[in-house]
């Protein structure tokens, strides 16, 4: 079964429930927020919109994007996002007498990387592991180093906050990638990778037991000398003598930060757009969510048409714009009929979508963010975001 948290509010136009975000946002308790979903659907302007409005209604956030267009960092007012929160200016409270405050930061993958060695080595051998040109490469391109590094830095933020007393809500936009869970995969497969029997014992000198295998260890090298080279394979071994004491360490942040995931005080919201593709992949991230046995909040459908104002069904709108062609009347209105037919038919495509995602899933509560006429480019539209979210009527 789904864990599903209980942020639920009436049922929506298409029957299913609707995600309650205001009470999510309000609860002390919500410590974590994970935006996830497939890249294009809007993750980094959710999560900014959901970190303002929670700031706004009172709460200490801090908002982590990995957002490579950088357009968290413009709706926001901060010239530059990096490692370090950097606080958001303009922050409004609901409340006149209320508080609450928002900050804002950019993943910087080698640097976490280079924060954890860092913690986790004498001041002699981090400076060994640093220069090392295979770790280089490893903490600024290897597969998965920046799905590790996002669950790392929340892990860091999340264990200053406690310390320090600094923020009480973490909303985190995860990494884009084509494979929707990457970022829960990769704490373990880079700690694998890293803790792995298999390189260590081929890069390792012989001794002990090792040494029954020394031929088939020579063969083996000889082979990795010839594809990748020397100096690359003197590296890769330098690399893990220095690296060695910190296998160990790894796996257990790893778990450690899993933990955190599936704790009562995260919610994941999954983002999707009201397309075929991507409520395909949103079935995916609540199916793969549930196998692991983490706290699923809802899901979001993002950029969704605006409902039409008007009562005019697309079939009426169509024959009354033939009726007008066929006399040679007001084409302009003719034309508007039409464009208002096309309208009403994406809002019952997208209804339809969204119908059958909720009749395969019907515990999962949802949210629609309607579509704005312009990007999101400032506070203000992330507050308009944050509205729609939560259900208000635009103004």
């Amino acid at each position: 079964m789904t864990r599903v948290r209980t942020r639920v509010g009436p049922q929506s136009l298409t029957g299913g429930r609707t995600l309650d975000v205001d009470q999510l946002l309000d609860d002390p308790h919500t410590g974590i927020i994970v935006c996830c979903g497939s890249g294009g659907v809007g993750k980094t302007t959710i999560s900014a919109a959901l970190a303002l409005r929670a700031a706004e209604r009172g709460r200490n956030v801090v908002v982590l994007t990995i957002d490579p267009a950088r357009r968290l960092a413009q709706s926001m007012g901060i010239e530059v996002l990096d490692n370090t929160p950097r606080p958001v200016a303009g922050v409004v409270p609901t409340d006149p007498a209320g508080e609450g405050r928002l900050d804002a930061m950019m993943l910087d993958m080698k640097r976490t990387f280079d924060e954890v060695v860092e913690s986790q080595a004498t001041p002699e051998k981090a400076e060994q592991i640093l220069q090392n040109p295979f770790y280089v490469a490893l903490s600024s391109s290897f597969a998965g180093t920046q799905e590790y590094m996002a669950m790392e830095k929340l892990g860091q933020i999340r264990a200053d906050a406690q310390r320090d007393g600094t923020y009480d809500l973490i909303v985190v936009d995860t990494p884009p990638s084509r494979s929707a869970l990457d970022f829960l995969d990769a704490p373990e497969r880079l700690s694998s990778f890293l803790d792995g029997r298999f390189i260590k014992l081929l890069l390792a000198p012989a001794k002990g037991p090792a040494r029954l295998m020394s031929a088939g260890v020579g063969m083996v090298t000889n082979a990795l000398t010839k594809v990748l080279g020397a100096q690359v394979l003197r590296d890769m071994q330098t690399f893990v003598s220095a690296f060695d004491t910190l296998f160990g360490g790894f796996r257990q942040r790893a778990q450690k930060t899993f933990e955190l995931l599936q704790a009562d005080g995260t919610a994941f919201l999954v983002v999707a757009a009201p397309e075929p593709d991507a409520l395909r992949e949103a079935a995916y991230f609540v199916e793969r969510l549930s196998e692991d046995e983490m706290p699923l909040a809802g899901l979001v459908v993002n950029r969704a048409s605006p409902q039409p104002l008007g009562e005019v069904s697309a079939e009426e709108a169509m024959a009354a714009a033939q009726r007008l062609r066929k006399t040679n009347a007001d084409s302009l209105t003719a034309g508007l009929l039409r464009l208002h037919a096309d309208r009403e038919r994406l809002v019952e495509r997208e209804t339809r979508l969204r119908s059958r995602f909720e009749a395969a899933h019907p515990q999962v509560p949802t949210a629609v963010v309607p579509a704005l006429a312009g990007d999101v480019h400032d506070l203000d539209g992330l507050r308009q975001v944050g509205a729609l979210f939560a259900g208000e009527r635009p103004t």
